[in-house]
């Protein structure tokens, strides 16, 4: 018996496509009524101790660097000071939103975070138009 080596079997995939497209059509039609639902215990809260919303600090600076805190208006260039007696009157929790008007120089706003920072707080953000 003699063999032929040039030949090439040919693979006959059409009975394996037939099985996926079979099994396609039935994880079909049955993936829309799975439902799968795990029940679970949550823990209660307390009751005696409710969350109290702060109020944030909103500090405006103006391009004629005048500075307003909360509608009460600070100069530049006594602002550290001025504001560190201000703070001890708020809570340091509360977060502060500092907006510029854009034409300012960086170094301006930069020290006006030095100085939120420097009296306590720690959630200090930059406002934007976006």
């Amino acid at each position: 018996m003699k063999y032929d080596w040039d030949d090439k079997p040919e693979l006959n995939i059409t009975p394996l496509v037939d099985v996926m497209l079979v099994l396609l059509a039935i994880l079909m039609v049955i993936a829309p009524n799975i439902v799968y639902e795990e029940t679970i215990k949550l823990p209660q809260g307390s009751v005696t101790k409710q969350l109290s919303a702060i109020p944030p600090v909103h500090i405006v600076i103006k391009k004629d660097s005048t500075i307003t805190v909360n509608k009460e208006n600070f100069l530049m260039n006594a602002f550290m000071d001025n504001f560190s007696q201000y703070a001890n009157k708020l809570d340091k929790k509360a977060t502060v939103l500092i907006s510029a008007d854009k034409s300012l120089d960086y170094g301006v706003v930069m020290s006006i975070l030095a100085a939120v920072k420097q009296a306590g707080f720690s959630e200090v953000s930059l406002a934007t138009n976006g």
